[in-house]
C-alpha cells in the first residue's frame, strides 16, 4: 500500500521523513499521534519526545493518520519512504 502525503513545505517534509525513519527491521520511531490541530500533527516517538509537523491541509493529516495507524499497531510495516519536494511517498506492506 502506498500513500503520498503533502507537507506544508520542504522543511516539514524533511522533518517528517526523519521522524518516520525506517530501521533495518522495518520499524518506525513513531509511536502515536498525540494531537491534531487543523493541519498540524503532534507525533510521539519511542524516546518519549513529541514533535510537531505541518501538513498541507487537514485532508493530508487525516490521510497520514489513517495510513500510519496500522504501522503503529504493528499490523503493517514500512517498506520505504521517498521525498519529492514537499511530498513524501510512503509504502507499507
Amino acid at each position: 500500500m502506498k500513500a503520498n502525503i503533502t507537507c506544508d513545505d520542504e522543511y516539514e517534509a524533511q522533518k517528517l521523513m526523519s521522524l518516520i525513519f525506517i530501521k533495518e527491521d522495518k520499524e518506525t520511531y513513531i509511536t502515536g499521534i498525540v494531537n491534531v490541530i487543523k493541519n498540524e500533527m503532534i507525533i510521539s516517538l519511542k524516546d518519549k519526545s513529541a514533535h510537531s509537523v505541518l501538513l498541507k491541509d487537514e485532508e493530508n493529516v487525516e490521510k497520514f493518520a489513517d495510513f500510519i495507524q496500522s504501522v503503529i499497531d504493528k499490523e503493517h510495516s514500512l517498506v520505504s519512504t521517498k521525498m519529492i519536494k514537499s511530498i513524501i511517498e510512503i509504502i507499507k506492506e
